[in-house]
């Protein structure tokens, strides 16, 4: 159920500016844009932080809408290690994903955009479907793994790993929330387990898995031949001197070999190849500025480091997109540029009807602490949605609404919320900023503003 009166969406290549989206407000209009179209979204930010905040508020705003992540490696580029192989997973898994929908959205920050990738036929090719009953050899099964990049570890804890213990083998794939427990009967799959990496014990049976690739490259015997041949027509240095070079010829996955990709492959491919042809664009104002701010900090990395004879560098078009090349691609989709800031409607121009919020946090020190939100609620003649970051946090705020004699609705979510006509409920959510619609009359308070402070707390990656 559509909220905002949204303009059409161009048919073809163009460019339009949706302008007045304050705080949240962007990401319900591109929520619903996406959910309203036959095709799938593409959306650009400036930077990870931004992206990753946005997956958040869109799957808040449209739960049913497939919302995918690509992120970033979180490397500088030609840094000497590897990317934490969660996000390996992560990528792994969208990009395995992407060919196969036609609704939903990809957010990715669009210094992630312009690395080249492995071709569609690799990642595509590499997947394996383990089903109970079929017939497994282990040896065979071991030697598939490590070329997919598996490690073989006594004890599996993080994705790319697995263990081989008898009859039973332990296998975290990419992609996978949750490691499997495969249990052999002979040569035989008897029973497929999800089990707790951090206990070990067996959760769910599950009648399949599909593995994927624990590399964005192979490491396939072959694979590693053509890396080989490749680097030393490329580079004219001693490579018995190059620990790249050396360690991937013992079997060993040296760090940062991740700016050596284009060398494992005939030639590669772009994002832009993995999504449908019919995709439509949002971009976040300052994509341009930071892709290129990106290519001038790898063309002074690849100077700074082009000259270790032990370690040669790929030029940066081997690895990257020119940042002219991938403009010139996204002006053959449709592109919204999706913009907080005000604009004056025009041809080409749209501006909502939207509003910044006025100052409502909680003064501990006034007579009447809750003072400014009385106020904005006495006056404010829409409906109203409070959220908090989790369970304790909403009992928190229902408290110090209760000293308002206000008591909201709990509900589920945004779309509970909108189908529900109460002019107060309360959700968990896992937003920063609320938004403030004048047609319809709808406001969204996040907790943030009302404590004066940011007090979402954003799970963080563990690196080891």
């Amino acid at each position: 159920m559509s909220v905002l009166r949204l303009p059409p969406m161009p048919a073809a290549s163009g460019k339009q500016t949706w302008g007045n989206l304050p705080g949240a407000a962007l990401s319900l209009a591109i929520a619903e844009a996406a959910s309203n179209a036959d095709r799938f979204t593409l959306l650009l930010t400036a930077d990870s932080q931004s992206a990753e905040r946005l997956q958040e508020e869109l799957a808040f705003f449209a739960p049913d809408l497939p919302v995918l992540h690509f992120p970033d490696w979180e490397t500088l580029p030609y840094d000497v290690f590897s990317p934490h192989q969660d996000i390996i997973s992560q990528r792994i898994a969208a990009l395995y994903q992407l060919p196969e929908l036609t609704h939903g959205v990809l957010v990715v920050p669009i210094t992630t955009a312009l690395h080249k990738l492995a071709p569609k036929r690799f990642l595509l090719g590499s997947s394996l479907v383990l089903d109970v009953g079929q017939k497994l050899d282990v040896e065979q099964m071991r030697a598939r793994l490590e070329a997919a990049g598996y490690r073989c570890v006594d004890t599996v804890y993080e994705h790319g790993e697995f263990a081989v213990r008898g009859a039973l083998i332990d296998l975290f794939p990419m992609g996978s929330p949750l490691p499997y427990r495969i249990d052999l009967f002979d040569d035989e799959i008897e029973t497929l387990r999800t089990f707790d990496p951090e206990n070990q014990r067996s959760i769910d049976k599950v009648d399949s898995i599909r593995l994927l690739p624990a590399r964005e490259f192979p490491l396939k015997k072959e694979s590693v031949t053509g890396f080989r041949a490749r680097f030393r027509e490329r580079f004219d240095v001693d490579f018995r001197r190059c620990p790249v070079y050396q360690d991937l010829s013992t079997g060993i996955t040296p760090a940062g070999i991740e700016y050596y990709l284009p060398l494992f492959f005939d030639e590669t491919s772009t994002l832009f190849d993995y999504l449908p042809e019919d995709t439509q664009v949002f971009s976040l104002p300052g994509i341009e500025q930071a892709a290129e701010h990106f290519w001038k900090d790898v063309r002074t990395r690849y100077e700074e480091r082009r000259v270790d004879p032990e370690r040669p560098l790929l030029p940066p078009a081997e690895l990257f997109m020119a940042v002219e090349d991938c403009f010139a691609h996204l002006k053959l989709w449709p592109r919204i540029v999706a913009s907080q800031d005000d604009v004056e409607s025009g041809i080409g121009r749209e501006r909502f009807a939207a509003s910044r919020f006025p100052e409502l946090a909680i003064d501990a020190k006034a007579s009447e602490p809750l003072g400014a939100l009385r106020r904005f609620l006495d006056e404010f003649p829409g409906r109203v949605l409070f959220t908090a970051e989790s369970a304790g946090r909403r009992e928190v705020l229902l408290e110090l609404l209760a000293r308002l004699k206000l008591r909201p609705l709990e509900v589920s979510g945004w779309p509970q919320f909108v189908e529900s006509g109460e002019r107060l409920a309360i959700s968990i959510a896992p937003l920063d900023d609320g938004l403030l619609l004048q047609d319809p009359a709808i406001a969204l308070i996040a907790e943030s503003p009302l404590f004066g402070q940011r007090i979402m707390q954003r799970r963080r990656r563990e690196k080891g």
